[in-house]
Order: structure tokens, then C-alpha cells, then sequence
């Protein structure tokens, strides 16, 4: 019976995380890496040990980290300012006090912002914005794709392979 919630919570903490890839304020790559951790304290460490968990850890900060820089690197990649960059992560940060539209909205509008005070060009500035925007979706594309390695990877683990 402990078997069984075991894996139902291990189960559900990946489904979650894997769902909060894509639905704000809901840490996907960490609640995966917290179900594998569960499991590791549930088993005695294996075959989910600390080396994996460090696999898995490393993955997890990687994907937050990306998830939140992409509208930034995008707004870069396009030729943006600096001041771009920058409004693209405030408007990150300031984005998550309100909301959806908030997170949505924030780092395309922030570096549209800062690429206005910088240049006072309003095209650039909409590139910006656009290219900011283009690389939020990157962005969640890519924390969901590690979300699936890190599910397929404690998989792989615990039916025995690597």
C-alpha cells in the first residue's frame, strides 16, 4: 500500500510540474525534481541517487532559468539594446504581480520600453517587443521539452536503464 502512494505522488508531482511548464506560477521542472527527490527518500536512494538527482537538479534550474531569460534573449537576438534586455526582465518580474496578462504582456511591453528610452525609435522598439514576445514561446517550448527529458530520464532510471 506505501508503494502505491508513493508512486501516486511521485506520479502526480511530475504530471504537475510537466503542466507547470506551460500555466504560470506552478514551478514545473522543480515539482518534477521534488518527485524524483520523494522517490529518493522513499527507496533509499535507488536507483534515483544523488549523482541523478544532480542530473536532474541541474536540468530543472536550467529550464527556470531559460524560462524566464527567453523573452530577454530574444529581445537580443533581434538587435536590441541593452535597455531592451533589461525592460524585457523587469517587465518579467513586474508581469508576474498581475496575472496572466501580466506575464504575457510584461517582458514584450518592458523591452519595447527600454528600447524607446534607448533609441526613441519606434520600430526597433516593437521588434523588440515582437522578438521578446517570440522568445517567451521559445522559451516555454524549451522548459517543456527538458520536462519531458527529466520525466524520461527518472523513467529510463527506474525501469533499470543507464
Amino acid at each position: 500500500m506505501m508503494d502505491l502512494a508513493i508512486w501516486l505522488v511521485v506520479g502526480a508531482l511530475m504530471l504537475l510540474g510537466l503542466i507547470g511548464t506551460f500555466v504560470p506560477f506552478l514551478p514545473g521542472t522543480p515539482l518534477i525534481f521534488l518527485g524524483a527527490l520523494v522517490h529518493g527518500f522513499a527507496t533509499g536512494w535507488t536507483p534515483i541517487g544523488p549523482g541523478r538527482l544532480a542530473i536532474l537538479g541541474t536540468l530543472a534550474v536550467l529550464a527556470y532559468l531559460l524560462h524566464y531569460a527567453a523573452g530577454a534573449l530574444g529581445a537580443r537576438h533581434v538587435g536590441g539594446s541593452g535597455w531592451a534586455v533589461v525592460g524585457a526582465l523587469i517587465g518579467a518580474v513586474v508581469g508576474m504581480f498581475f496575472g496572466i496578462p501580466g506575464l504575457l504582456l510584461g517582458p514584450p511591453l518592458g523591452a519595447i520600453a527600454g528600447e524607446l528610452v534607448k533609441t526613441g525609435e519606434v520600430r526597433a522598439s516593437v521588434r523588440s517587443g515582437l522578438a521578446a514576445f517570440v522568445g517567451m514561446v521559445a522559451g516555454a517550448i524549451a522548459n517543456f521539452a527538458i520536462a519531458l527529458v527529466m520525466i524520461a530520464l527518472f523513467v529510463w532510471w527506474i525501469a533499470g536503464g543507464g
